[in-house]
């Protein structure tokens, strides 16, 4: 028995030292084409690996479900999936890739499925073979121009971003989707390095659990030059039992018009998940 269970252990340590794979995709060739309308609805929502958490002391008591499989858990990912019906474009975090505790289901490809969303994108950002694949993820309705993974610096290895074009070559629509670090080091070499990123275009999405305020993002960090737009200060998704700070994002330029925001109330996740409706330039619609 021990010599079993030392072998297993083994095992799953040299998957965890392996070089790490980049992330699997839906292919493209069954998405429709982009076609602007007047407004694409945008969500973001870290699903904390399917995991239902209504109260801190479940940190505690339900703490093995981010390493064992709980039958739940595939009741959860439905629910979150009927929510996804509703939007075009989607950033996950906290996705399972397939791994022992989701019951290897790769969960960003089971929830575009359940959803009905043709184009999915897994990103691997912490492979630890057989206990967690540890993901960030893109639904998305329309055909993109290309999809980038980017793995994003900190002393901690593990965070990553996904980065999707839409629109035209020339003057493209671009999503940033991304997990940041905990720590202020960490999120100021992360958000520089999408700074750089996104310095070039004129119509940028920003969004995911940037583990901070909107007020400290922007005046505090790189970002305060990217001349991004915040949603209101009041907008809370953490903890989703008792919101009471903004952690989870959408930021857009200047040339991309809000139409409507909100926090929405789906306390399936510690977080709750943030959507918004954004208007393109007239012009930039026309071009299509």
């Amino acid at each position: 028995m021990y010599r079993r269970i030392r072998k297993q252990l083994e095992g799953i340590l040299r998957s965890a030292d392996e070089p790490q794979p980049r992330g699997r995709s839906s292919g493209d060739d069954h998405v429709p084409d982009f076609e602007p309308h007047r407004h694409i609805r945008l969500l973001t929502f870290n699903i904390q690996v399917g995991i239902n958490t209504a109260s801190y002391r479940h940190y505690l008591t339900r703490s093995w479900q981010h390493l064992l499989p709980h039958r739940k858990r595939i009741e959860n990912l439905d629910r979150i999936a009927v929510l996804l019906r509703n939007y075009d474009v989607i950033a996950l975090q906290e996705c399972d890739g397939g791994s022992l505790r989701s019951g290897y289901i790769n969960q960003v490809q089971y929830l575009a499925e359940a959803a009905g969303i043709p184009y999915w994108h897994q990103q691997l950002n912490r492979n630890l073979g057989q206990l967690a694949q540890h993901s960030n993820g893109l639904l998305s309705r329309y055909r993109p121009l290309g999809v980038e993974e980017h793995k994003l610096p900190g002393l901690i290895p593990g965070r990553g971003a996904i980065v999707a074009r839409y629109g035209t070559e020339s003057d493209p629509l671009v999503l940033v989707m991304l997990h940041l670090s905990l720590s202020k080091s960490a999120q100021n070499k992360q958000l520089g390095f999408i700074r750089e990123l996104i310095s070039d275009y004129q119509h940028v999405v920003l969004m995911g659990d940037l583990n901070n305020h909107a007020e400290q993002l922007l005046s505090n960090t790189p970002l305060k030059h990217a001349n991004l737009v915040p949603l209101p200060a009041t907008a809370h998704s953490f903890p989703s039992w008792r919101p009471e700070r903004a952690l989870d994002h959408i930021l857009v330029s200047p040339s991309l018009e809000i139409r409507r925001s909100e926090v929405v109330s789906f306390p399936v996740s510690d977080h709750l998940p943030v959507a918004l409706d954004i208007k393109l330039p007239s012009g930039y619609v026309q071009t299509f």
